[in-house]
């Protein structure tokens, strides 16, 4: 049975307001849930944005703070991706597609969070339990080469690099056809790379400060 473009644009229309943005919207609000600021600032009452690179990420909390709160910013960072992925792929987009739709949105929240002045972190430790819960090959791919790269070199921004750069190459791969899916993971990756703009650049200069096990001293 033929539709007509109106007919068509209709449903489309139709699907994104009822299905594509609820998602989207519940997704950005669970990615804006930064455990690295909610610690810093209402339990040490010490913003981690205002020290080191900046970022309101694991990395520069850890080494700013170090401690067991560390393993309150790794909780929220995975469990709030987990639940923006269970809410949509549940209630709104099943299968893969929910799974990437959701994850940009959680990521973007992660990014810019509209409570904490849209400042946050960069996504790594969100985007790599998605990558864990889209498809074994996917988690393997992204965290295999952020994984060996940072224990070769220390530049965890190195491993991160690698880990948004390959997400849509090896997404095309496990999900060949999929052009929601293609363009989705190509955004996400892009989004990744490009919060790590700064790290790059000091990269190039040799100035990015390597990984270590032990915290800054204030």
């Amino acid at each position: 049975m033929a539709y007509s473009f109106h007919e068509w644009l209709t449903a489309s229309v139709l699907m994104f307001l009822l299905i594509l943005l609820p998602a989207a919207v519940i997704s950005y609000f669970c990615g804006c849930f930064n455990g690295a600021v909610i610690v810093s600032k209402y339990i040490l009452r010490d913003d981690v944005r205002n020290h080191g690179s900046g970022n309101a990420g694991l990395t520069n909390f850890y080494r700013t703070f170090g401690g067991v709160l560390t393993l309150i910013v790794i909780l929220c960072d995975v469990f709030k991706m987990i639940l923006a992925v269970w809410i949509s792929t549940r209630f709104f987009i099943s299968g893969p597609d929910g799974q990437y739709w959701a994850g940009l949105f959680c990521l973007l929240g992660h990014m810019f969070p509209c409570m904490f002045h849209f400042k946050g972190g960069k996504g790594i430790l969100s985007g790599g339990t998605l990558a864990i819960m889209i498809d074994w090959r996917v988690a393997v791919i992204v965290w295999g080469g952020f994984l060996i790269l940072t224990a070769l070199t220390r530049y965890v921004s190195l491993g991160s690099l690698w880990a948004g750069a390959s997400y849509p190459f090896i997404s095309w791969i496990c999900f060949p056809g999929n052009i929601f899916i293609i363009i989705i993971s190509f955004i996400t990756g892009f989004l990744v790379v490009w919060k790590h703009r700064e790290n790059i650049k000091r990269l190039i200069k040799g100035q990015e400060n390597k990984f270590s096990f032990h915290h800054d001293k204030k």
